[in-house]
This record gives C-alpha cells, sequence and structure tokens, in this order.
C-alpha cells in the first residue's frame, strides 16, 4: 500500500513503494552516518590541542608548516584616521568643504553603515597634513609618521577592513574576539591554546598597557577558554609583575611552600576533574616561582645597549613617547624569548585616537608618542632576523569619517578603513583593498574581521575552522561558523 511519509527523509508528502522508501531511508542514514564521521573527524583534528592542564603552554603542533611563530599586535586604541595617515585620497584635497558627492552617498545608504553620516556636518574636510610617496614601492605616507614611512617597503596596508559597530567597544571587542557581544575568547587566547608557546618561564599571552582599551578586559580575555590562557599583564617600568618576589624572610622556603600547596590542590583537583580554574591556578603558581627570575630579567630593559634605547624613545623629551618605547622594546625581547602574543596598546589616557574635535591637537601627540617606537621594532626585529618569525599587527577598531565633525574633527568610521602588516610570511610593500575616493566606504576587496582573523591564524600555521572549542554542545571558533571566512588574499606570500 503507498503511504504518505512525512519525516526523515522526506520534506514533503510522498506516495513510493516499500522498495523505494528504503532505498531513500538508506541514502539518509548514509548521509547521517557521514555527517557524523565529518564531525569525529573534525574532533579528533582538534584532539592534537590537546592541553595538559598542568602545563598549559606546552608547545603544540600546528597544522601545517607556520610563517609566524609569534605575534606582536600594535592596538592604536580609539580610531587613526586613516585618510590623515595611511590612505591618501587626493579628490578629499579638491572636494575640502563641499558635501559629499551624491553618488557616493547614495552608495553608503544603500549599505549597514548608513548611519556612517550621523553626527556629522555635510563637510569635507582636507587632510590638515602633508603627503609624500616613500620607499621604492612608492607609498604615500602622511607626515605624521616619518619613522614608519622609512620601512614602507616591509609593510602590507590592508585598506578595505569594515567593523559591525560604529561604536568603540563592540568595534574593538570584534577586532580582539570576532564578536561585538563581550565574554568571547580574544585572539591571543585562541593562538596561545592553539600552539602554546616555546618558553615555559614566562607566560605564553602578555598584555602591555597603561590605560586599557575601550570596554575594558573583555578585550583580551580568555572568555570560555580555560583560564591559563587568559593573559598576564607585564610593566614596563619597576619589577615587571606586581609581588612577584615574596620577602627576604619567606624566600629560603618558598619552594617548600609551593610543593606543599601543589600536593593539597592536586588531592582536592582528584573529585574535581574538568574545574579548569584549580587547574590553572596550579598551574600559575609554578609558572609565577618560574617567572622570578625570567620576568626580570625580560623586563630589564637597561641591559639593551644606549643606541637601541634611544632609537626606541626611551631618551626622548616626551615620557609618553619614552613609556610606549619601554613596551615596544619588551614586546621583541618577549617574543625574541619564545613568548606566543603580545598585545600592545598605545592609550595612555581616556581619549585614544578618539578626535571628534580638533583632529591636529589630538593626532599630532598621539603619533609622536608611537612612531618613533613602532618603527624601532620594525628595524630591530629585522636586524636581529626576528621579523621573518614574528606577525607585527597596527590596527585599530575603526577609521575616521573624511566628513567633519565638530571642531575639526572627524567621527567613527566603521565603512572602510586601513590596518598594515609585517613580517611573519606577510607580503611585504603592497597595498590590498581601496576605499572610495574620499576614503569613506571600502569598494575594492571589501574585509571583515573574520577575514583578518583567518589570515592570522593561517601565517601562524592554523587551520582556523578546525581551531575551536565546544561549548553548550556548540563549536566556538575565532572565525566564526565554519566556511564564513575566507584568507585575505595576496597578504601571505
Amino acid at each position: 500500500m503507498d503511504r504518505a511519509i512525512v519525516f526523515g527523509v522526506f520534506a514533503t508528502p510522498c506516495h513510493c513503494s516499500r522498495r523505494h522508501f528504503l532505498s531513500r531511508m538508506g541514502t539518509g542514514f548514509g548521509a547521517l552516518a557521514f555527517s557524523a564521521l565529518a564531525a569525529m573527524e573534525s574532533r579528533a583534528a582538534n584532539l592534537n590541542r590537546a592541553v595538559d592542564p598542568l602545563n598549559p603552554f606546552a608547545p603544540r603542533r600546528p597544522d601545517f608548516r607556520p610563517r609566524a611563530k609569534s605575534v606582536i599586535f600594535l592596538f592604536m586604541v580609539g580610531g587613526p584616521s586613516p585618510v590623515d595617515t595611511f590612505d591618501y585620497k587626493p579628490t578629499l584635497q579638491r572636494l575640502a568643504g563641499k558635501p559629499v558627492p551624491e553618488s557616493i552617498r547614495k552608495a553608503v545608504e544603500a549599505t549597514r553603515f548608513a548611519n556612517v553620516f550621523h553626527g556629522c556636518k555635510d563637510e569635507l574636510m582636507a587632510s590638515p597634513f602633508q603627503w609624500a610617496q616613500h620607499g621604492q614601492s612608492g607609498m604615500w605616507v602622511s607626515e605624521l609618521m616619518p619613522h614608519v614611512a622609512r620601512h614602507v617597503d616591509d609593510l602590507c596596508f590592508i585598506h578595505s577592513l569594515q567593523a559591525d559597530s560604529n561604536n568603540h567597544a563592540p568595534a574593538s571587542y570584534q577586532l580582539h574576539t570576532g564578536d561585538i557581544r563581550p565574554g568571547k575568547a580574544s585572539l591571543g587566547s585562541w593562538v596561545t591554546y592553539g600552539l602554546g608557546s616555546e618558553n615555559r618561564d614566562l607566560p605564553g599571552y602578555v598584555t602591555l598597557f597603561d590605560a586599557g582599551p575601550l570596554g575594558g578586559a573583555a578585550n583580551y580575555s580568555n572568555g570560555f577558554l580555560p583560564a591559563a590562557f587568559q593573559p598576564t599583564r607585564l610593566r614596563d617600568t619597576g619589577t615587571p609583575v606586581l609581588d612577584l618576589l615574596p620577602p627576604d624572610e619567606f624566600a629560603a622556603g618558598q619552594r617548600d611552600s609551593l610543593d606543599l600547596i601543589r600536593e593539597l590542590n592536586l588531592r582536592h583537583r582528584e573529585s574535581r576533574p574538568g574545574f579548569t580554574e584549580l587547574e590553572a591556578r596550579i598551574a600559575s603558581y609554578e609558572l609565577a616561582y618560574r617567572m622570578q627570575s625570567a620576568a626580570l630579567e625580560v623586563g630589564d630593559v637597561e641591559r639593551e645597549s644606549v643606541p637601541l634605547r634611544r632609537c626606541y624613545g626611551l631618551e626622548h623629551a616626551d615620557r609618553r613617547t619614552q613609556a610606549f618605547g619601554r613596551k615596544c622594546l619588551l614586546a621583541r625581547r618577549l617574543v625574541e624569548r619564545g613568548v606566543r602574543f603580545v598585545q600592545v596598546y598605545d592609550m595612555p589616557d581616556k581619549d585614544g585616537w578618539d578626535a571628534h574635535d580638533r583632529l591636529v591637537k589630538n593626532h599630532e601627540p598621539r603619533a609622536r608618542w608611537t612612531d618613533q617606537p613602532v618603527a624601532a621594532l620594525l628595524a630591530d626585529l629585522k636586524q636581529r632576523g626576528l621579523l621573518d618569525e614574528t606577525l607585527v599587527i597596527w590596527a585599530s577598531e575603526f577609521g575616521r569619517t573624511p566628513m567633519m565633525q565638530g571642531d575639526h574633527g572627524r567621527q567613527h568610521n566603521a565603512a572602510g578603513f586601513t590596518l598594515w602588516l609585517a613580517g611573519g610570511g606577510v607580503r611585504p610593500g603592497i597595498r590590498i583593498g581601496a576605499t572610495d575616493e574620499i576614503g569613506l566606504l571600502a569598494t575594492e576587496q571589501p574585509f571583515q574581521m573574520k577575514d583578518l582573523h583567518a589570515t592570522i591564524l593561517t601565517a601562524l600555521g592554523l587551520e582556523h575552522e578546525a581551531l575551536f572549542f565546544e561549548v553548550n554542545a556548540r563549536q566556538e571558533r575565532l572565525t566564526g561558523i565554519a566556511g564564513g571566512a575566507r584568507i585575505i588574499p595576496g597578504v601571505l606570500g
């Protein structure tokens, strides 16, 4: 008897014979089996990153030959203006004082970035800075960045990044974690979860900052990853880690005390399998003990030569240039010793590059604080042969509009902005993507932040879709759902 079957294999009622039904069911079960096997294979691949909870930063094999071993991420908090730093727009200079061209306005209003006009005057503002071409590649750089301009032949500029939010914290979260919502794992945590570190006496993931990024610790936290993969904040002056050294009267018995604490914690852990916070605490005691000499040594930048410290700006008249210079020099010393990921923030105050008013007054000092140290970092890494294996990233959460806001300032712009990469297998001296002729909307090869993340993970030898962590039976990835991100073409050689 023919029957209407409305479940499983068939999406609609189907009148068929018993033989046809069994044939279709067999195909359906085959598809289910294939799906299950694929999921098992994916999980098996992820087992290559099995983490020893008591030695979480033990080096782990990458998925394929890496181009880079470590990362230095220079985060320019608040949104420096691309059209005033690295994205020269002669048309913007020519149309200064005029409204946004109607063709560009309509193009932007047809996208999800239509809110970029809010809070702006309908008046284009020319860059107040002089521009010139540099290097054999002929890259245009403004006078704000004279030191970095000398290194353009080592840089890969991406001019067409886009963010999903025009507000600081959500856009910053997205650049750090792949999501505009707080609570996700940061790039540094993912990298150290995937690869571990190459120095057992120092943290695998380090942050350096004075005032933290907008949005706080959710930018750089481990999120749902095991607690061991949260970063360690090091200071660039004084003792690198507060309270690292015990008082003299307790120093002699410190090892015995730690051994006893470890034994008690291990007993406690036996009845609480999978309690990662406890495992991380045990590992952190041991790391802190080993760091007592290693951290003091790596933090002693005075061991560097006077000429090198001068190159980094440590003798600069501006104390904030000195401070950022120490962070960049410490970043080099860290990756040189096998630290996997170093996150450097340039935020010395609450404003950052957030130039809603008086662009010149905001950008000139911040460029002065960061330009020389960043250039010195590039030169130092290259001279030591470290640039080839260290991926350097200069980026912010978004850019700024070509339209004027307030008193000669610029509004946030997530529709198209610039970052650059150097070292770590990156093709040097090239530009990828473009914004329109006034620098408002990414029109040529627009990329999402997840594409940038996929590219970074690939440079490190990690298959970005195979790097996941199960949370409530869901596979969480830095790059989002499988198939949703792409490696930015042309970046990696």
